[in-house]
């Protein structure tokens, strides 16, 4: 070899050598795509355009068009703590404690910032008198730790409602929080946006969800880290107080829609250009094929839920309060107008996120749900175990739905047993009809329960 060849092939090993781990860095972040999680607050199943022509919600409906919409998905228990306390960390709020909203008050503990002097919280009219609890406690793994073992970097935009300061967002795995109040929602939707502690302080007649899009917008725009990053953008819409933006109030008054029906419509298309908005920031940004788009709801809506019975509300797990609009988009994985008809819950987020994002789930004990990563690519019916309900209210505690049964049950012993494909209002009651059933599902009830730990609350052992 001549003097000049060995000379160019030094500088081939040099420059190979010196780019190679670079170029294994980005190719390991390709296939860690971005996520963002959109969790609403308080919609229902069919408050969206292209399931009640009363609403407008185009973005939101093309997210639904562009990839998987699962039909039957469910809350685990549809209220505003317990709801977020299981998508975090894909545990049952039952084995969390954590089965009813984060209340406020001195009467309950909390004092005028709602930071919480006690651990547990009772409910008056709670026939169990479970104790639940005040914050999400740190010894659980969220999803937010566990993408950033794997290289993410986390962003916490909106609505915790999962305890005061030393439990927030920033103790629990995500690298910064941004909109943050110790309350479950907003004295108004226009500044000063809550009674006590303030957020964005110098906003000046700024309607929240724009605010918090603004935030978002802006991350987006200015990320420049050479990681992946999850936003998890958790509105405070369309949580009352029902207060929709001025000016889209308006716009649905002149449709016909009177009161709070016309705040509530303006509320959901406020929400709905907020999605737009981030959207529109990912594909300016010029990574939209790397991002995943996530669009899920805490708990069924406020008002009517057709076709559904009940809702948040009254009846909260009957299918209008623990079914709820779950969209999930990957571009380059999913296909466009897939409908999915598995039985779905808010306990596979955490694992599904983690196998995305390359990590071993075996790693994270006592996970209530199960990855629906291959279920997402293959459009695939996903075969499991029962799914269950459970609150900490009233009388109607429980759920458990396995295939086409549903049962009912509550705390005074009582059951109800519908076939959800046959009766998706629950209006036929088949427990007298179908006694083996109801026996086969109480079976699995009270082993559930057992493994829980909360068989000392419950109406049927």
């Amino acid at each position: 070899m001549n003097q000049n060849s060995f000379s160019i092939s030094l500088i081939v090993v040099v420059l190979f050598c010196s780019c190679t781990p670079k170029s294994k860095d980005k190719a390991a972040n390709a296939v860690k795509p971005n996520i963002v999680l959109f969790f609403v607050d308080d919609m229902g199943w069919s408050d969206l355009g292209f399931r009640n022509p009363v609403f407008e919600s185009p973005n939101i409906d093309q997210l639904a068009k562009a990839g998987i919409s699962f039909e039957q998905a469910y809350i685990a228990s549809p209220t505003c703590s317990p709801s977020r306390g299981t998508l975090l960390t894909g545990k049952h709020p039952a084995r969390l404690q954590l089965v009813r909203h984060i209340p406020n008050g001195k009467k309950n503990g909390f004092d005028q910032f709602n930071r919480a002097s006690k651990e547990f919280n009772y409910w008056p009219t709670d026939p169990a008198q479970f104790p639940c609890r005040n914050w999400l406690p740190l010894e659980h793994t969220t999803y937010a730790a566990a993408l950033k073992e794997n290289g993410y970097y986390n962003l916490f935009v909106g609505k915790w409602h999962l305890g005061h300061e030393p439990y927030h967002p920033i103790h629990q795995g995500f690298h910064k929080q941004v909109g943050l109040s110790n309350y479950g929602h907003p004295r108004s939707y226009y500044p000063p946006y809550f009674k006590q502690d303030s957020i964005f302080p110098d906003a000046k007649g700024r309607y929240l969800t724009d605010k918090l899009t603004d935030e978002a917008v802006d991350f987006i725009h200015s990320y420049d880290k050479d990681k992946p990053f999850m936003l998890t953008f958790s509105y405070y819409s369309v949580h009352s107080p029902h207060q929709g933006r001025k000016d889209l109030v308006k716009h649905f008054k002149a449709k016909g829609l009177e009161g709070r029906y016309a705040h509530y419509a303006a509320m959901v298309k406020a929400t709905d250009e907020s999605v737009g908005r981030v959207t529109d920031a990912i594909k300016e940004k010029g990574i939209e094929k790397e991002t995943i788009f996530i669009f899920l709801s805490d708990q069924g809506g406020y008002f009517e839920n057709a076709p559904f019975r009940g809702g948040k509300m009254s009846e909260t797990l009957f299918e209008g309060g623990a079914r709820v609009p779950f969209f999930f988009y990957w571009p380059g994985v999913t296909k466009s107008n897939s409908l999915n008809n598995s039985i779905v819950q808010s306990t596979d987020l955490f694992p599904t996120l983690v196998e995305i994002a390359g990590g071993d789930i075996s790693k994270y004990q006592d996970l209530d749900g199960m990855s629906l990563r291959s279920t997402i690519e293959e459009n695939s019916l996903l075969k499991r175990e029962p799914i269950y309900g459970y609150r900490a209210y009233e009388d109607l505690y429980v759920s458990v739905r396995d295939g086409d049964w549903k049962m009912l049950a509550y705390r005074s012993g009582k059951t109800e047993l519908y076939n959800i494909k046959n009766d998706i209002k629950e209006s036929n009651d088949l427990t007298k009809q179908e006694p083996e059933k109801v026996k086969e599902l109480l079976d699995k009830l009270i082993l559930w329960e057992k493994e829980m730990e909360v068989e000392a609350y419950s109406g049927v052992q």
